[in-house]
């Protein structure tokens, strides 16, 4: 079997969805983006290419017929270039990385991209109602299937007693790391600028127009944070299917709605080779699991150990984990179940600071865990993702 390795990562920066830079940036232009100067900084031409996988959580809504292959267009890729949009929700970029990887590694191709894009600004809060759609049976069966992202972190929480207070302390955490990481720089390596109109609404006249922005940096996070804030913020939800009232989970202590795209370069080892390629890693394997819908935030928990079991590894034998921030009660129950070390675990802030466009995350913390895993010196990195509908999924790398 061929080794299958990453040898560029590039990302737009994370915009606040429906106040930030891309809040009208169609998603063609934001994944496009990204593939386009991660294609660039391979040092590879378009037309090499085979095959564009783009992760996204809401493709139905994203922008058309098939955001991939319109990435992969307005990237510059030739049309001989196809394109495949995966959707596993907030590991959609993940999986497109994995697909891509799994693709090289039984010979199915020599070179493609893995990526993910998300717009909510466009999609999700842009009118297209993509939640509410039910079926009877499973409506009977397993109504969780269609309760919110919010409700389910208000059940972790209180399931397994994740006090508000730990949640606010790891929200802190996850600014000021998020802050120093880039007042270090650590994540200007991996954007790049893109200059975007964004619509700005002048409240005292009503009036939106259009202004041009370039966004070069993550907007997001919020670098003032303080505990007496955090502690000061009021629980979002206002009761559902389990939970009558909100009692954890605030504005602070959940992932931050983004819009943004993230793309990687992945080719055989050989072909890396040939055209004297260093590799930032070596994608090493994927495994998924699937949990009880309304506990959506506990999916690691399962994923990880199949991930490490099937490569002879242990927790204590990786250097280095990104566990996607959808709620703080979940990283932090995620975090408790498998014995992570904080102190390797999401070094550099995550979505409660950064942002989560869901398609894009698992792209952007596969780049992020090679560069930063490279500076550190780290041999084994692992990328985990709980996921809406009840999974969780985890992608193992080897850091160059």
């Amino acid at each position: 079997m061929k080794d299958a390795v990453i040898v560029s990562t590039a990302r737009t920066g994370l915009a606040k969805s429906m106040r930030g830079g891309f809040n009208d940036t169609h998603g063609a232009v934001l994944g496009g983006h990204a593939v386009q100067h991660a294609i660039a900084r391979a040092g590879i031409e378009p037309g090499e290419v085979e095959d564009v996988a783009m992760g996204c959580g809401f493709p139905e809504g994203a922008t058309g017929n098939n955001i991939a292959r319109e990435s992969a267009t307005w990237a510059g890729c030739p049309a001989s270039t196809s394109g495949i949009t995966v959707n596993r929700y907030c590991a959609s970029g993940l999986n497109a990385i994995a697909f891509a990887a799994q693709q090289i590694m039984t010979g199915g191709a020599d070179i493609l991209v893995g990526a993910g894009v998300e717009s909510i600004s466009l999609v999700q809060m842009g009118g297209v109602n993509l939640n509410h759609f039910t079926e009877a049976h499973l409506l009977k069966v397993k109504p969780a299937l269609w309760m919110t992202m919010i409700e389910t972190a208000e059940i972790v929480a209180a399931r397994y007693g994740i006090s508000r207070e730990r949640q606010d302390a790891y929200a802190l955490q996850s600014q000021q790391r998020t802050a120093a990481a880039q007042a270090a720089g650590k994540y200007q390596d991996e954007i790049v600028p893109l200059a975007a109109k964004m619509k700005k609404l002048d409240k005292a006249t009503g009036v939106e127009s259009l202004v041009d922005i370039t966004v070069d940096h993550d907007e997001c996070n919020r670098p003032d944070t303080t505990l007496a804030g955090l502690t000061a913020l009021k629980p979002v939800h206002a009761g559902g299917q389990q939970v009558a009232q909100g009692q954890f989970i605030t504005a602070g202590n959940a992932s931050q709605f983004a819009d943004g795209a993230s793309a990687c370069v992945v080719m055989s080892g050989e072909a890396a080779a040939t055209r004297g390629l260093k590799p930032l890693g070596l994608f090493r394997g994927f495994a998924v699991a699937g949990v009880e819908p309304d506990e959506m935030g506990i999916g690691p928990v399962l994923a990880v150990p199949r991930l490490l079991q099937r490569h002879g590894l242990t927790v204590d034998d990786i250097d280095l984990w990104e566990l996607n921030e959808a709620f703080a009660s979940q990283t932090l129950y995620c975090m408790d179940k498998l014995g992570l070390d904080p102190a390797k675990t999401n070094v550099n802030g995550g979505a409660i600071a950064i942002g989560h466009p869901y398609g894009m995350t698992g792209a952007r913390l596969t780049g992020h865990i090679l560069l930063e895993g490279r500076r550190r010196g780290a041999k084994l990195g692992v990328v985990t993702m709980c996921i809406g509908g009840g999974m969780g999924a985890a992608g193992l790398f080897e850091i160059l």
